[in-house]
């Protein structure tokens, strides 16, 4: 991190498989790519996404971009709860989640879960987990209710936001 200034956020580029798609939604695709990916292995991380989303498209006779987004959207948070120390105790404050994080984490906790599903690849296992959180079931879903129900059990703290 640099001592001053701000770090500029850097442009994700698009998508070159789904070109009918808006360019917002190829630039999240290709983040999500990024979040799979591990050990700096993209190819890897596109065969597992790429072939994730083919089987979305089989299962759910749908546009697997819309499926996608559809189960995006339902795991996304809009509030979470942070730690504040006020007079040696400390709080968890419910505070709105900026629209760039609640992204990253929605994204963060598919392939999480996605990982910890017990199917045989990768692929049936993002592919399950996608299909599952855009029917609002699954354990992505639950864990966004989960942070939902904190920031709703710690509303008398609000006034403590900063």
């Amino acid at each position: 991190m640099p001592r001053k200034g701000e770090v500029p956020k850097r442009k994700v580029l698009l998508d070159p498989k789904f070109t009918d798609a808006s360019a917002e939604t190829r630039r999240r695709i290709t983040k999500f790519i990024n979040v799979v990916m591990r050990d700096g292995k993209k190819s890897v991380a596109e065969k597992i996404v790429y072939g994730s989303l083919d089987l979305v498209a089989e299962r759910a006779k749908d546009d697997p971009i819309k499926v996608w987004e559809r189960a995006l959207s339902n795991v996304r948070p809009r509030v979470e709860v942070k730690s504040r120390r006020v007079g040696g105790s400390t709080y968890q404050v419910p505070v709105d989640v900026r629209p760039d994080r609640s992204l990253a984490l929605g994204m963060r906790w598919m392939t999480g879960f996605a990982r910890k599903r017990n199917e045989k690849t990768m692929v049936e296992r993002l592919a399950n987990e996608i299909l599952d959180a855009s029917q609002n079931r699954g354990a992505s879903v639950k864990k966004r209710e989960d942070v939902h129900k904190m920031a709703d059990a710690n509303r008398a703290f609000a006034h403590y936001r900063w």
